[in-house]
């Protein structure tokens, strides 16, 4: 529903329902040179309130009310029809009470404002001008009409919760389904080409023989894939519960690559801020796909991370000096389409490319105010 929000539709209506009480006030029996400023202002604000009634029922029922007791103590015999459209109003926005609460008091009012205009007046036949200006099937109708939409907005939102609900767990389920199905066909082979490739060197090793280097290739490959296979599993079965990488975590990624011999570093400039959790995910993973082509293919002696906070952007750049030439552009490989899918999906750029004095660099740019 879009309560809260004053609309074209509502601010039409309030100009209506302002028409609607001037005519009948000046089609009545006094003439308008007769008709005092103040009765003018009262029909005017009592239609005019009806603009707000969305956002602020109770209230428009508290001014229509008032607006039509004022008139109809000076002497003005106009029916409430802003008082009625501001009960339809409090019954749809659930506030059933001060409604019938407040419809009560009119009816018992009334009267008593056209006693205060007619003095002379007898009290049944202001009793039975009360009765003609505010109606007791009208205002049931007015009840009945705001409390069948909102019965019937409650039961368009349940049932679009209920197909979210019904969406997310089928595809809570799929996840789970190929977790499932990925486990049981590559978990095993991979163990198993990993455990045999280290025993392999294990034994070459303790030979005191020479390891072939494609042995040390498979060794390294099932450890990646081991890796990379465990890393898929986790993120099939997240139940989006569970702490998941993030910037906090880009320094360990850092670490492991100097580990590994590769003289990398680490800058963050700007004034850190906590991240949106898709923005803060998609930091971990263009540094550790970029670490890891680094590590793969580039042959590199140094890499550089930086990341800089800017006032609406965060900026990630990882340069390193391998191989990499302007003549030589890069494959498109599984990894790069993966950050540029990543990127795009939160509204960013990703530029991919060798620079010009050679080695390869990542330069992401990502909206924090989109993610």
């Amino acid at each position: 529903m879009s309560w809260g929000r004053t609309g074209v539709g509502d601010r039409a209506v309030a100009v209506g329902a302002m028409a609607i009480l001037l005519v009948a006030a000046l089609s009545g029996q006094h003439s308008p040179t007769d008709l005092a400023p103040l009765g003018y202002v009262l029909l005017i604000v009592g239609g005019l309130a009806l603009a707000a009634y969305r956002w602020a029922p109770v209230t428009v029922l508290a001014v229509t009310g008032l607006c039509a007791l004022g008139y109809q103590a000076i002497g003005f015999d106009v029916p409430a029809v802003a008082y009625l459209f501001a009960v339809y109003g409090a019954v749809r926005a659930g506030h059933r009470i001060a409604a019938v609460a407040g419809s009560v008091i009119m009816v018992a009012t009334l009267p008593l404002a056209i006693l205060a205009a007619h003095q002379d007046r007898p009290v049944g036949e202001a009793f039975g001008q009360g009765r003609d200006a505010l109606q007791i099937a009208w205002l049931i109708a007015a009840g009945a009409a705001g409390e069948a939409l909102r019965q019937a907005e409650r039961r368009a939102d349940e049932a679009e919760r209920t197909r979210e609900e019904t969406a997310r767990r089928r595809a809570d389920e799929e996840r789970l389904h190929i977790a499932r199905e990925l486990h049981d066909s590559l978990t095993h082979q991979i163990s198993v080409i990993k455990v045999q490739s280290e025993a392999a060197v294990h034994v070459a090793h303790k030979r005191g023989e020479e390891v072939p280097e494609s042995l040390l290739a498979i060794r390294d490959a099932g450890r990646e894939a081991a890796r990379e296979l465990r890393t898929t599993l986790e993120a099939l079965r997240d139940d989006g519960k569970s702490q998941r990488q993030g910037l906090a975590d880009v320094p360990g990624l850092v670490e492991r690559a100097r580990a590994t011999g590769l003289d990398a570093t680490l800058t963050i400039d700007g004034h850190c801020q906590d991240l949106p959790t898709a923005l803060d995910r998609t930091v971990f993973r263009i540094v550790q796909e970029s670490l890891t082509n680094i590590a793969r293919h580039a042959a590199a002696a140094t890499a550089s991370v930086r990341i800089d906070y800017r006032p609406d952007t965060l900026v990630i750049q990882v340069d390193d000096d391998g191989k990499a030439t302007a003549d030589t552009p890069p494959l498109p490989g599984v990894g790069l389409l993966g950050m540029r899918e990543r990127v795009t999906a939160l509204g960013g750029h990703l530029r991919a490319a060798p620079r010009s004095q050679g080695g390869f660099s990542v330069h992401a740019e990502l909206p924090m105010d989109r993610a």
